[in-house]
């Protein structure tokens, strides 16, 4: 039940006391079958904790989980929900109707050459719209702004959604404008502090095809700050520094060598050994880790070793001559969940299908664009701006020396061709400073000092009718490229249409 739930909600929170303690976009679990009982563990760069489960009930949307802690009686009680906005309906309802009305007053005193037409935040699937987001229009004669804004009580992630969601917002009001006025931009609104993200993304806008303007409302004071609209330069991007892959596998070669041997034939084969660092080596099939190999210093001496774990977590289970049942039955729960001609209700399925469609690429990458240097592709590349971690999903270089950043989806996303820009900025950044190679990364190779280019992709039915909209109002210096990819992605690797915008179609040319 607990795996099915997490399979089905990626953006589940689980809750203690009515506190949101772990966000599992952000953690990573283990459950596990040990001894008869149910242990789970979860874990983020903040915490770590691990439980035995005594009882599971499920209540409407969420789960309630009975647990135990390791040497204690006392039971205690976790609730898994799909989303940590823990809000009820009616809660979150009158925030944004009260928000509804202050915006209103802001707007009237901020732009008092301006006439609010419109304001509201009426659901609207069919072009996408929800009522988080408050929408409207500022209108003087025949000359009108499109207005969006989001309160302070919505997620983070809901925030950074502004922008999306406003370009939609100002395509719709001048498609549906009749003629009768002419959208000369978008204003977009978010709370105080909150607006790094959007203003970096939105320097990256076409000022050629609208006016961007970006506000930070402070809801207690009723102040409306303009928030500079500028060049990225100024966030603090750093890499992680590169290691030879080769020389990972070399040092835990044996380790390796073992861990292969218990793994049945077939598995063997699909199995792919990836170097995390210098010190640690992952076990994936089809993109799910099952096993990791540990090189460090022996307890009480200067030796170094091998230790072999395997399920997930800071308490893993250590692979010895006890465990190597447990494994072996973890392994077959693993092979019989994980395959292309599997039951597609098994959470073991259904879990991190990015990472199932990250190993399928990897393996044919010239099958998707054939200018891509197969022998330079790093995955999952840490990039940290300011606080925020980012994992670029493939960073990879053409045959002509151009970096390229795919980013890559495998159920449709509203936001793709803005989560994509984030990263080809980070990448640009560095470029442009001279960091990447700095850090180790190709090596040998001439890279050209032209911008990167970027890479979207994902299956055909899965890409947003939104997203090429949004790819439209980007600068042209953004050369972008919309990979779609045949619907049975996990059984057969086969590109169903490419497009470019105009930059990139005319330097390809």
């Amino acid at each position: 039940m607990l795996e099915a739930f997490l399979a089905e909600h990626p953006g589940a929170a689980v809750l203690e006391d009515g506190r949101v303690i772990f966000e599992m976009q952000a953690a990573h679990y283990s459950i596990s079958s040990e001894h008869g009982r149910c242990v789970m563990h979860i874990w983020s760069e903040d915490r770590n904790m691990v439980r035995t489960v005594t009882d599971v009930s499920a209540r409407k949307n969420t789960i309630r989980i009975e647990t135990r802690r390791f040497g204690q009686s006392n039971p205690q009680s976790l609730q898994l929900v799909p989303d940590r906005d823990t809000r009820t309906p009616t809660t979150r309802e009158a925030t944004r109707k009260k928000y509804l009305r202050l915006l209103e007053r802001v707007l009237t005193r901020a732009f008092p050459d301006l006439s609010l037409d419109s304001l509201g935040n009426a659901i609207d699937l069919e072009h996408s719209f929800g009522p988080a987001y408050a929408r409207g229009t500022l209108v003087r004669g025949q000359k009108a702004w499109a207005v969006i804004a989001v309160n302070g009580e919505e997620t983070q992630a809901t925030v950074d959604g502004a922008l999306t969601l406003g370009i939609l917002w100002l395509a719709y009001c001048r498609e549906h404008s009749g003629g009768r006025r002419v959208f000369e931009g978008l204003k977009v609104i978010v709370p105080a502090g909150a607006a790094a993200v959007t203003r970096g993304r939105m320097a990256w806008l076409n000022p050629a095809l609208a006016k961007w303007e970006l506000y930070e409302l402070d809801e207690r004071c009723e102040t409306l700050d303009t928030s500079q609209v500028g060049d990225e330069g100024n966030l603090d991007i750093r890499l992680v520094h590169n290691f030879s892959h080769d020389r990972g596998i070399e040092r835990s070669q044996q380790a390796i060598d073992h861990l292969l041997g218990l793994l049945p034939g077939g598995m063997k084969s699909r199995t792919e050994v990836r170097a995390l660092s210098s010190t640690e080596i992952s076990f994936r099939l089809y993109g799910l880790e099952f096993a990791r190999i540990r090189h460090g210093v022996t307890a009480g001496s200067f030796s170094r070793q091998d230790a072999i774990t395997f399920g997930a977590g800071v308490h893993e289970t250590p692979l010895t001559d006890e465990t190597e049942d447990l494994f072996r039955d973890l392994i077959r729960r693993v092979c019989d969940g994980r395959a292309p001609e599997g039951n597609v209700r098994n959470p073991l399925y259904r879990l991190q299908p990015e990472r199932w469609l990250e190993s399928e690429l990897k393996r044919g990458l010239a099958e998707l664009e054939p200018t891509i240097r197969e022998d330079f592709v790093y995955t999952q590349v840490p990039a940290f701006a300011g606080g925020d971690r980012g994992m670029i999903d493939l960073l990879s270089v053409t045959r002509s020396g151009r970096l390229m950043v795919l980013e890559l989806k495998a159920d449709d996303d509203l936001h793709l061709p803005l989560q994509g820009l984030d990263y080809w900025l980070r990448v640009r950044q560095v470029h442009a400073a001279g960091e990447l190679q700095k850090h180790g990364y190709f090596a040998g190779v001439e890279v050209s000092k032209a911008p990167p280019l970027l890479l979207l992709v994902a299956p055909a039915l899965r890409i947003h009718p939104a997203n090429e909209m949004v790819l439209r109002y980007l600068k042209l210096e953004v050369e972008w490229m919309l990979v779609a990819l045949d619907e049975h992605w996990r059984k057969r690797r086969r590109v169903i249409f490419r497009k470019r915008n105009a930059s990139l179609v005319s330097s390809t040319l």
